[in-house]
């Protein structure tokens, strides 16, 4: 049985803790879209794979934490604290996610979260 848009995105966030973009990019479409909406969206499986790569060199670790998922059809909603760290610091971002899935892929990833909170903890400029 093929598994539920739910399903797919809470596997998607529990795959960061392991940190492989390979298991990161097998819940994508190729043609997908990647938003952080504070800044400009990714758009196509490579140029996502780039942004999660350039990302994830940044960072010692990161995981996610749902509080709560919800979805509706093939839309799943998440409210997250997602768990950063890097150079011995750490960052506890709430993060609103939205998700479209599409034959057992992610096709949009929208995070909404407030930049001015991830630049004064990092100081590391998104996009």
């Amino acid at each position: 049985m093929a598994a539920s848009p739910e399903e797919i995105v809470r596997g998607f966030c529990d795959a960061w803790k392991r940190g492989n973009i390979d298991e990161l990019m097998s819940f994508f479409a190729d043609d997908a879209i990647y938003h952080n909406v504070p800044v400009t969206a990714v758009k196509g499986a490579k140029q996502i794979r780039e942004a999660f790569l350039a990302f994830a060199k940044l960072m010692d670790g990161i995981e996610i934490e749902n509080l709560n998922v919800a979805a509706n059809g093939n839309v799943v909603f998440t409210e997250r604290i997602d768990h950063f760290r890097w150079n011995g610091k750490k960052l506890a971002l709430p993060v609103a996610g939205v998700f479209e899935v599409r034959d057992g892929k992610i096709t949009a990833h929208r995070d909404y979260f407030d930049y001015a909170t991830w630049m004064s903890a990092t100081g590391i400029p998104l996009g």
